[in-house]
């Protein structure tokens, strides 16, 4: 342990049954020092007045309970332990002899509907004693980390619970979002909105047209049944209606159809109606779920957060005297592959904002394109196309990182359990998956159920190939947010607020997240060292991860008005 450690305060902060809230300051065994009990009104002053004393780690439940009503009053934390995220990794990871035990108290609950394998949701009663139950947690917790002899899972503990503040404080600073601009585009694209209901102008027009070729007139283009129906009459013989499907077909009706499709996307996802419900003073304040996704990236449980259409990012706006600072980091994944495995060959590829490029360099493929997709295939583990045909010439010129990934997908198909380069584990497969393997292993087993059960295997293989890879990239990133989130704290108040940030409406801010991009609203004449923290704080989570070893992360940043590429 090292001498920051030591002399680390830690302060456990809980809301208590009463309705107040109660700090139990630690002592160096983790064990009560000071208690106090707090009002909901006192607390967010004490709080404060201990971030300006001696600011200490606070020992929180969930950033989601406690760190908004800290955000409305004007305090921010420096740093915490967010007991409910740490302890799906501390449970999960294999990374130590004895995990921690599953608990279904600390089981956290997220209204989760935009991605899949999330979250259970778990109802439970409050506990008898929150303070102890949560110092009880946090001491387990502290247990595993100090069995983590490398020290990765206490790096990854801190950057997710980092991750879980930043989340909170961007949606309280909100995204600055022009919602005349939003119109104007919606216009454009979907023609004149209706005045009382209806569709617009344009998706009228797509709609009347598909109609007619069908001769239908009063065809209900959204009931997938009526308008399969409507196809098959003329010879479309389709399962779906799904894009790729559909334009494997020349008939008249395919373009106009495909057409109407982007139409009535935008219009549910981001139309008017998405508008007046997301985007209020000039912000679009997603919810954001840390580790939401199982290799930790994160989610969204409302917003479309993940999603934001191109052709939208226009109306993302800075405000007047501020600007905003854009940056996304060119083939993260592959990148973090090379690192992982130590792969000085595909390191030299990845020298430069392009490694497709390296790659065809290198000469395993012979263009950018195929580049693209033997990559993508190595770490997705296709076996068929074009993906599948490239993936064996990577082997030959990428073998450390081509081994990396064939283990973990061998891991996979025999039910195993793969790990993040900090630790954070995949899931085992379910007990219907375990089930149909012993059955398959069996002398008089029907060869349909055999065939039936390598598929599923493969299928595992292939989510565990690119578990590895994608975990391994979600924690650069989330690295990468907690060191822009530092830097950022040290600069000095605008000149000009943005009042409808709250707190951060008179300092630079993290504003979006995006798995391997951000935007910062930034006072324009903070704009440049804004963008230098940016790239530190690359640099910085490489070396995290890394150490000295020569992989580059390039970022392609920009300085604008709006966020719009």
């Amino acid at each position: 342990m090292n001498s920051r450690q030591q002399t680390e305060r830690r302060v456990v902060l809980v809301a208590a049954r009463s309705g107040g809230y109660t700090a139990v300051e630690l002592d160096a065994d983790d064990a009560e020092a000071l208690r106090f009990d707090l009002s909901a009104s006192e607390m967010p002053a004490w709080v404060a007045a201990q971030e300006r004393e001696n600011s200490p780690r606070w020992v929180i439940r969930s950033a989601r309970e406690i760190y908004p009503v800290l955000l409305d009053a004007g305090v921010m934390l420096a740093r915490s332990h967010d007991l409910l995220l740490c302890h799906a990794i501390l449970r999960d990871t294999d990374k130590v002899p004895r995990p921690l035990a599953p608990s279904s108290s600390w089981v956290r609950r997220e209204p989760v509907d935009e991605a899949p394998a999330l979250f259970d949701v778990v109802a439970h009663d409050a506990p008898d004693d929150p303070v102890g139950d949560a110092i009880d947690q946090y001491r387990e917790q502290r247990r595993v980390l100090r069995d983590s002899k490398d020290g990765r899972l206490t790096l990854l503990t801190s950057a997710e619970s980092a991750g879980g503040l930043i989340a909170e404080e961007m949606r309280a600073a909100g995204l600055p979002w022009n919602e005349s601009v939003h119109d104007g585009i919606l216009t454009e694209i979907l023609g004149t909105r209706p005045i009382a209901g209806g569709l617009p102008s344009r998706m009228v027009a797509q709609a009347e047209r598909v109609r007619s070729i069908l001769g239908d007139p009063h065809l209900n283009l959204e009931s997938q049944p009526k308008l399969l129906r409507a196809l098959h009459r003329v010879g479309v013989q389709v399962e779906s209606t799904g894009r790729w499907e559909l334009a494997q077909h020349s008939h008249a009706v395919v373009e106009p159809l495909l057409a109407y499709k982007k139409l009535s996307r935008l219009l549910s996802a981001n139309g008017w109606a998405w508008l007046a419900e997301w985007v209020h003073d000039g912000r679009f304040r997603p919810i954001y779920i840390t580790g939401g996704v199982v290799t930790g990236r994160w989610a969204s449980a409302g917003g479309g957060a993940l999603q934001l259409p191109r052709n939208l990012r226009a109306a993302v706006r800075a405000d007047e005297g501020w600007t905003l600072v854009v940056a996304d980091v060119a083939q993260l994944e592959p990148r973090m592959l090379a690192g992982m495995a130590g792969d000085r060959a595909m390191a030299r590829a990845a020298q430069g904002k392009d490694l497709y490029a390296g790659v065809v360099e290198s000469g395993a493929v012979a263009t950018r394109e195929e580049a693209k997709y033997a990559v993508l295939g190595a770490m997705y583990g296709a076996t068929t196309g074009d993906s599948g045909r490239l993936v064996p010439r990577l082997r030959k010129v990428y073998p450390r990182a081509m081994a990396l990934v064939d283990k973990a997908a061998r891991f996979g198909e025999d039910g195993g359990v793969v790990s993040t380069w900090l630790g954070r584990s995949s899931p085992r497969p379910s007990i219907e998956w375990e089930t149909m393997q012993a059955a398959a292993t069996g002398a008089d087993a029907d060869p349909t159920e055999v065939a039936l059960a390598r598929r599923r295997a493969r299928d595992w293989g292939r989510f565990t190939r690119n578990f590895v890879v994608q975990g391994t990239a979600a924690e650069w990133s989330l690295i990468w947010l907690a060191e822009i989130r530092h830097r950022l704290q040290q600069f000095p108040e605008a000149e000009r607020e943005a009042p409808a940030s709250g707190i951060f409406g008179s300092r630079a801010h993290l504003a979006f997240f995006l798995h391997d991009e951000v935007i910062l609203h930034v006072p324009q004449e903070q704009a440049d060292a804004a963008a230098d923290a940016v790239r530190e704080a690359a640099a910085v989570a490489t070396r995290r991860l890394f150490g000295g070893f020569p992989i580059e992360v390039p970022l392609d940043l920009r300085i604008a008005e709006s966020a719009e590429k």
